[in-house]
């Protein structure tokens, strides 16, 4: 591009540049609409206005000028005083009428505070009778805006004295420095607050404006800031401090959704942290239920958990019907051998306490009182093994469709697992093609030492998921799909796989009815299945199974998607998945540590 003609011997300015810009860009321009927007951008007034403000900024801050005089004021009313002994005229008149306006005086009065340099307020000298031995007293004058002041009070129980509680972290109160803990409060713009009750108090503050004048007595020694390192939470379930009886103080409360990245600000207060939401731009902080907190009031009164959506239905796969109260197995296949997961399901309902009682008993996971999971941020590099995706719905939603639509998509970028058995190998079976065939005492064995996801057995064989078939994928640099049962997941959540779970969820009754009226469920593959129409009863388990799998699991789902429209909630599953390898997601913080 040629340098910009501004005429010889003359150097331009930013303004000059901007306005002969256009001009010296047109022969280049190859489109009238380019050019027409080139001058609509550069001579659009207000940038112009911004520029001329630059300029003036720079040449301020080049020559660093200083007052001719800190007493303009004083110099204005001597002037007044001295104009007004004189015999009048019209422009001495004008003048001390200019003079004499507030505004001027205003103007005045700030530029000798601004040229004496003199911020700080003026306070009243302490009295001379000031005994020694009463309390040291500080007066606090803060601006209020409108955000609140980030404070909470409380009545001391034995003095009676107003005492702070609580500072917000990034509010008014905490940004200034001046307040802290523990402080004891006397007067609220010069009104005693010592007979007040602390909702009398803040009315008080409610009804101020502009600067608030507080007198304490400091509580506690100022110390200096430390610099906590930044946590990061992901909550696990849905928060609304307005329907919150226990918290302290309603307005200074912080609502989240479950799935919300929450920043802790302070962990100080055992009972009640404060947070803000991450990437928020308001700095002050909200009180949330600490982790132990919640966790004592998820679990007070919780129902006995039970496993019911967790049953598989005989008409769809083969269950083994023994009535003990150990857990039994079920294992379904589809006719074109995507579907192979084995479900577990509980034939007795009674609750084990013992997962209650013992946070030793391997039955107890705190999965069952979700709160919230520490998380960092997490991006996959380039090179580095996939994330699991697990796929996770109740029968008949349409998994299988969904992994067969990917693997047809990018066969050499999607892959699934080969279970393994301890059936003999038929003749046109090939062994790792259709599964690994391995004997009953291997496979026995293998089940004791915890190789396998999910595994059960029928009509005498074992059939399972190994977690070696999972590894074997990955290492094949593929995304490997895998859905099992949601019990299942809390397993797979390690640094090595870091499972990218999708729960895929029914839509309404009614849309079930109108969409899948010609679809049908398929039923075993080992023993011939034929696939049978859905029924009401089908439809009716399925949205009721996903409830509950929500209900009690969703806190482990990072996508939901509704399969109202295969072809659409495939297209929303393919960009979920390309965004997992090529975004930055938040992760729970011991898998950024392998």
């Amino acid at each position: 591009m040629p340098a910009l003609a501004t005429g010889a011997g003359h150097e331009p300015g930013l303004y000059e540049l901007l306005a002969a810009l256009p001009s010296q860009l047109q022969p280049h321009v190859s489109r009238p609409e380019d050019n027409t927007f080139l001058q609509d951008m550069f001579g659009e007034r207000g940038l112009q206005s911004l520029v001329k403000i630059h300029e003036w900024l720079q040449k301020y801050e080049e020559r660093k000028p200083g007052p001719v005089l800190d007493r303009a004021a004083a110099l204005a009313q001597n002037l007044s005083a001295e104009l007004e002994e004189k015999a009048a005229n019209g422009d001495i008149k004008e003048l001390l009428q200019i003079l004499a306006k507030p505004h001027v005086k205003s103007l005045l009065s700030v530029h000798d505070t601004v040229a004496q340099k003199s911020y700080d307020p003026e306070l009243p000298p302490l009295p001379e009778d000031l005994d020694d031995d009463e309390d040291s007293v500080k007066i606090i004058r803060l601006v209020k805006n409108k955000e609140p002041l980030g404070a909470t009070i409380r009545r001391d129980e034995h003095t009676g004295a107003i005492l702070v509680a609580r500072i917000m972290k990034g509010g008014a109160a905490d940004r200034s420095g001046l307040i802290h803990v523990g402080d004891e409060l006397k007067e609220v713009n010069g009104i005693p607050v010592d007979d007040k009750k602390p909702e009398e108090i803040i009315r008080i503050l409610a009804q101020s404006q502009g600067a608030i004048t507080f007198k304490v007595v400091p509580g506690v020694k100022e110390e200096a800031p430390t610099t906590e390192p930044k946590v990061f939470v992901r909550a696990l379930f849905d928060y609304d401090p307005k329907e919150d009886k226990a918290i302290p103080c309603k307005e200074a409360g912080l609502a989240f959704k479950k799935g919300s990245i929450l920043q802790i600000m302070s962990q100080d207060d055992a009972t009640w942290w404060q947070a803000k939401h991450e990437g928020d731009t308001n700095p002050r902080a909200g009180l949330i239920p600490s982790k132990q907190f919640q966790e004592r009031r998820f679990a007070l009164p919780r129902p006995a958990a039970t496993l019911q959506f967790q049953r598989i239905s005989s008409r769809r796969s083969y269950d083994v019907a023994v009535e003990i109260e150990e857990p039994d197995y079920s294992v379904g296949f589809n006719i074109a051998g995507f579907r192979r997961s084995f479900r577990l399901s509980r034939r007795d309902r009674k609750t084990n306490k013992s997962m209650y009682e013992s946070k030793k008993s391997e039955l107890y996971d705190m999965a069952d009182v979700p709160t919230y999971e520490e998380v960092a941020p997490y991006r996959r590099l380039s090179g580095a093994k996939h994330r699991l995706v697990v796929l996770v719905g109740p029968t008949g939603v349409g998994l299988n469709e969904l992994k067969r639509k990917l693997l047809i998509s990018d066969p050499q970028h999607f892959s699934v697992t080969i279970p393994h058995t301890s059936r003999a190998k038929k003749n046109q079976e090939s062994d790792g093609v259709e599964y690994h065939f391995i004997s009953k005492h291997l496979f026995e064995t293998d089940i004791h030492n915890n190789k396998f996801i999910e595994y059960g057995e029928y009509k005498g064989n074992y059939y399972g998921t190994s977690l070696d078939s999972v590894r074997s994928v990955l290492a094949k640099s593929k995304v490997c799909l895998l859905d099992v049962q949601p019990h299942t997941i809390k397993h797979l959540r390690t640094a090595e796989f870091k499972p990218f779970v999708v729960f895929v969820k029914p839509p309404s009754l009614d849309r079930l009815r109108e969409t899948r009226q010609n679809a049908k469920v398929i039923s075993g593959k080992e023993d011939k299945g034929t696939a049978k129409p859905f029924t009401e009863e089908d439809f009716q388990e399925m949205v009721g199974t996903a409830q509950t799998m929500e209900s009690q699991y969703g806190h482990l789902f990072e996508k939901v998607i509704v399969n109202d429209d295969l072809s659409a909630a495939f297209g929303e599953l393919r960009l979920a998945l390309k965004k997992v390898e090529m975004e930055t997601h938040w992760v729970p913080i011991s898998w950024t540590h392998s």
